[in-house]
């Protein structure tokens, strides 16, 4: 059966298998998406709804981030990559022993990323903080987790994060990542009969007025824990009554010399999700 896409737009949601478009009769965002099954769900739910294509068109000019009364939370040092780009950056301080030690223990790193209020969506605009000076976007597989603890959804998420900061000193790490306009996710939620397929593929472009001052790929099968282990670490002591977003951490940094200026444009691409697109600030 045919994967489906759910946008959430301003008057409510949109709801797209294959060519069809079809607006949701449950105008709750949290209502509709936290539901366990939500595939099958969304399925019946379409046989009750008659296709538009003008939701397409609206779709285009109308679109906001995901997410409604759910927090965004974060898994660190997950890739091979990741782990020697937070070593190198820290080691001045000694905080690298922290990120190798990190990557092979039972425990995970997990960490809390943004409320919905310091959250955009695709065509929005992200931020690099004002007192930093070496800035990434981090490219991130998200899953959406419905309040039972069970992987519903995906969607691409932007980390924005502030590497001078958390590298100077580990405990930084909340100043270095949470902040407004710190995370991106979008364009929609992803759901299907089965789990997203683990060669898809991950892409970064940073754009820079006309030149393309980075891009790179990796594909999630490089991650080194399993979707549903980083789940289960964070459903052990902690409820979530509207679901929760993990992203799931980068495999792709840029080298150390790079950092975003105002103006860039970042593209996050997955495969079969879509294109998570955002300007700078």
């Amino acid at each position: 059966m045919q994967p489906i896409k759910i946008y959430k737009i301003g008057k409510g949601i949109v709801i797209q298998q294959g060519d069809g478009f079809f607006l949701s009769k449950e105008p709750d965002w949290d209502k509709f998406i936290n539901r366990k099954d939500l595939f099958k769900k969304v399925v019946e739910d379409i046989k009750a709804l008659i296709a538009d294509s003008d939701l397409s068109k609206i779709i285009v000019n109308d679109l906001i981030a995901p997410i409604g009364g759910q927090e965004i939370w974060a898994a660190g040092v997950t890739y091979l990559r990741s782990r020697e780009a937070r070593m190198e950056e820290s080691k001045d301080a000694g905080g690298g022993d922290f990120y190798a030690k990190v990557y092979d223990a039972d425990r995970p790193e997990l960490f809390f990323k943004a409320p919905a209020y310091r959250t955009v969506g695709s065509g929005a605009v992200v931020r690099i903080r004002k007192d930093s000076q070496w800035n990434v976007p981090e490219p991130e597989l998200t899953l959406f987790i419905c309040s039972q603890g069970t992987i519903e959804g995906y969607t691409i998420g932007n980390d924005m994060s502030s590497r001078d900061i958390e590298g100077e000193n580990p405990l930084y790490l909340p100043q270095a990542k949470s902040y407004n306009g710190s995370a991106a996710i979008g364009p929609c939620l992803y759901i299907s009969e089965a789990p997203i397929h683990p060669d898809s593929m991950i892409r970064l472009e940073i754009q820079r007025q006309t030149e393309l001052v980075f891009s790179g790929e990796i594909s999630i099968s490089r991650m080194k824990r399993k979707h549903e282990e980083l789940v289960e670490y964070l459903f052990r002591e902690t409820s979530f009554p509207n679901g929760v977003y993990l992203m799931t951490g980068t495999g792709i940094v840029p080298p150390d010399h790079f950092t975003l200026k105002a103006g860039d444009e970042v593209k996050i691409s997955i495969e079969n999700i879509g294109t998570l697109v955002n300007t700078v600030r």
